[in-house]
């Protein structure tokens, strides 16, 4: 079905690699598309509780291939075709998203990263906004997502200045949530994936949505969002498996139901 990238199923996890890696998993328009139409598929799949983006070879992805640009081409138009779709979906995505960056994650390819929900690094990944060196700004939503992830200053620094970040670095910023040894990556991506695909699954799209209403209600209208969210956080199964295990003083068993 897909040729720019590897998608299967497991456990409950979907796992989406991009798979250019002698490209460095640059991106084209047709892994743009493909890329939105794995998500989507995740999304709808009930028996998926949890998806992985990952990279192939040795990188997550660089970023926009550079062999597809020409003098003439309308970025602008080329955000909204292709790259814009793809970001759309991640957001509207309510499963929970890993982004496992394996190794260096440039450009739109960084963007990718940090509209993810949890970015699982290797030791040896990196990030580089490298937008600045060609003489364009951070696009595919990557200032959004980034100013929230470490601030204003921090944004500023990392995409005007456009240096490498290392894994340790964006640890101690924030802007992952664990660095993992090349020795138990695969198992310790695996494990992290599994664990969220046994959690309420309803419960984190929530958590997701409210988490974005947040930055943009006024707090009134936010509680009433939130009470309405927390009415539908109720009526699910697993709301009531969470307290029926916990008077019985056993470990929940989550459907995502």
């Amino acid at each position: 079905m897909f040729e720019t990238i590897h998608y299967n199923v497991q456990d409950g996890v979907a796992w989406l690699r991009l798979n250019r890696p002698d490209k460095l998993n640059a991106f084209i328009a047709q892994m743009n598309r493909e890329i939105k139409e794995a998500v989507k598929e995740a999304s709808v799949d009930e028996t998926v509780r949890c998806i992985v983006i990952t990279g192939e070879g040795r990188a997550f992805c660089s970023g926009q291939d550079l062999s597809d640009v020409n003098e003439g081409m309308d970025h602008g138009q080329v955000l909204r075709s292709h790259y814009g779709p793809m970001m759309k979906q991640i957001m509207k995505c309510e499963k929970p998203i890993i982004a496992a960056v394996n190794g260096v994650a440039a450009g739109a390819g960084f963007s990718l990263a940090l509209a993810c929900d949890f970015r699982l690094a290797s030791e040896k990944a990196s990030f580089v906004n490298a937008f600045i060196h060609v003489g364009l700004i951070p696009d595919s939503g990557n200032l959004y997502f980034l100013s929230k992830v470490v601030g204003h200053a921090k944004a500023a620094e990392i995409s005007i200045l456009g240096e490498k970040v290392l894994a340790e670095q964006a640890l101690q910023m924030g802007l992952v949530t664990k660095v993992i040894s090349l020795e138990t990556w695969e198992t310790e991506i695996e494990k992290f994936a599994v664990q969220l695909a046994n959690m309420p699954t309803k419960a984190i799209g929530l958590i997701k949505r409210y988490l974005t209403l947040a930055n943009d209600l006024p707090f009134d209208s936010y509680l009433e969002r939130e009470a309405e969210g927390q009415r539908i956080a109720g009526l699910t199964s697993d709301h009531r498996e969470g307290v029926t295990s916990f008077l019985e003083k056993r470990k929940p068993i989550f459907t995502g139901k």
